[in-house]
């Protein structure tokens, strides 16, 4: 209990710094003490499973997600994800990108699990899948590797980024991006990684938008935008991008990783 008192504590002190946000809603609502506890409570849950994951497999590095929005209008159930990875002295820390809240720029950060699972979430849930012990060591060497671990990184950010070009860079895609070039050495740039992940079969979501959803989001919000979009797709409302979701398929159909683990913080918690 006090390790997790001094962990609220240093969350709050968090509080005070610009908000970065990724697969959350951007709306100015506070933290509350109850909206802390059971974050940092689904943190060490998190942790003691990944551990567990971590005895039985020796795997070091898994793809943890998080239900920051309720996006159930569009079929999906987890908002955003990043890279945990077991570090030598023990805890586990997450490597993932995040925007800041209003802008149209993205930044990479590694954080604890307290600090992902912060904040004013949908639903108190992590999923996981863990990759196959043929890629856990190339992805371990890399995210651990500062220079390798922002290497593909894209300062430009927007929420719906087209999965086949370079122009902007949302969270989920830097991180798919990312995997390639642990799994495959030749790869070093962007469009390199995209025609991997095409050879591989990766499949974005496809949302259906319509012109006055993408005029409005476009006109209101700085980090959401469409010109990346091949006009065919953009005007006929398809609206291809990278979601947890279709990480989650494809690295399970691929057998890439394993099938989603997933743990939920029980409401009377």
């Amino acid at each position: 209990m006090k390790k997790l008192l001094a962990a609220v504590t240093t969350c709050l002190a968090l509080l005070i710094a610009p908000a970065a946000q990724a697969g959350r809603s951007c709306e100015a609502k506070p933290l509350n003490a109850q909206g802390i506890e059971r974050g940092m409570a689904l943190a060490q849950r998190t942790a003691e499973a990944l551990d567990a994951e971590h005895q039985r497999s020796g795997a070091r590095v898994v793809v943890l997600a998080r239900a920051g929005q309720d996006l159930g209008k569009y079929g999906l159930r987890y908002s955003h994800l990043g890279w945990a990875y077991k570090t030598a002295e023990g805890p586990w820390r997450v490597l993932h990108k995040l925007n800041q809240c209003g802008s149209s720029v993205g930044s990479l950060y590694r954080q604890g699990l307290g600090e992902f699972f912060l904040d004013d979430l949908w639903r108190h849930e992590a999923a996981w899948v863990v990759p196959a012990p043929s890629l856990q060591a190339p992805l371990y060497a890399l995210l651990t590797d500062r220079a390798r671990g922002i290497a593909l990184h894209t300062r430009d950010y927007n929420m719906v980024s087209y999965p086949w070009s370079t122009r902007y860079q949302q969270s989920n895609q830097w991180a798919l991006e990312t995997l390639a070039a642990a799994a495959e050495p030749g790869v070093t740039t962007r469009e390199q990684a995209q025609a991997w992940l095409r050879f591989k079969g990766y499949q974005p979501t496809t949302l259906r938008l319509g012109a006055m959803t993408r005029l409005g989001a476009r006109v209101s919000s700085a980090h959401i935008a469409f010109d990346d979009h091949p006009n065919e797709k953009r005007f006929s409302d398809r609206i291809e991008t990278v979601t947890v979701d279709s990480v989650f398929e494809w690295l399970a159909r691929s057998g890439m990783a394993s099938t989603p683990q997933r743990f939920e913080l029980p409401r009377a918690y």
